[in-house]
């Protein structure tokens, strides 16, 4: 049975995460950067080919949702922030395929297991509280043989740049920015999950600008093994 979209209809709940002040400034940086940063044409890379059934982990505020393809029969959204939530919700109503947005921790996902043909990280990786227990979550819901595909950002760079980023993850940058991480290594993570990855590359954000500790991204596909008789 579908889940249905969170509408945010009066019932009280406990958010797994509340950023409200990072919340309002990633609603306009994001949207700013679709064309200014070129993430429009990442995301429909990102997505291209997919079909069946898919869920996306930290959903934000939607923007992935115009990108889907039409083969795809129905996107569950998982976003654990409020007023994120409230606006993937907006975001859904514009989308072209079905589009369910509902609250949820990535370490705890509220849907069964091997129910979904793909699973879409997008910039979550960094944020969430504890990677492995997220990307078993990621494995357990995946079908045998389903595609994940990612965009993450994490750890890149010569010596200094790696120190600066350690530096800003243990002191002011989770703090300011809502759980973010800078020196993860997605790659690793998938890697230590179990994932069996796919093409992959990596690549700078912004391409023509100033290369910052979030500019080190990774475009790419892993699966979840099929079982072998």
């Amino acid at each position: 049975m579908p889940l249905r979209p969170a509408t945010g209809s009066g019932k009280v709940s406990r958010d797994p995460v509340h950023h409200p002040l990072f919340a309002r400034y990633y609603a306009r940086v994001s949207v700013a950067a679709e064309s200014r940063m070129g993430m429009g044409a990442v995301r429909d890379r990102m997505l291209t080919g997919l079909s069946g059934r898919v869920i996306e982990i930290g959903a934000g505020n939607g923007l992935n949702f115009a990108h889907y393809p039409s083969a795809v029969s129905e996107v569950v959204a998982i976003e654990p922030e409020r007023l994120l939530r409230q606006l993937a919700v907006e975001s859904a109503l514009r989308a072209e395929v079905p589009v369910d947005v509902v609250p949820g921790a990535a370490e705890a996902l509220p849907v069964k297991s091997e129910a979904f043909d793909a699973v879409v990280l997008s910039l979550v990786l960094c944020s969430v509280r504890d990677v492995s227990r997220a990307l078993g979550e990621v494995r357990r819901v995946l079908r045998p043989g389903g595609a994940v595909r990612f965009f993450e950002h994490g750890r890149g760079g010569g010596r200094m740049m790696r120190f600066t980023q350690r530096a800003l993850d243990s002191t002011v940058w989770p703090r300011l920015n809502g759980g973010c991480h800078v020196a993860r290594d997605p790659i690793a993570g998938l890697r230590a999950a179990g994932f069996e990855l796919g093409p992959y590359r990596r690549v700078l954000m912004p391409e023509n600008g100033p290369t910052l500790p979030t500019s080190y991204c990774v475009l790419g596909t892993a699966w979840r093994p099929a079982v072998t008789s």
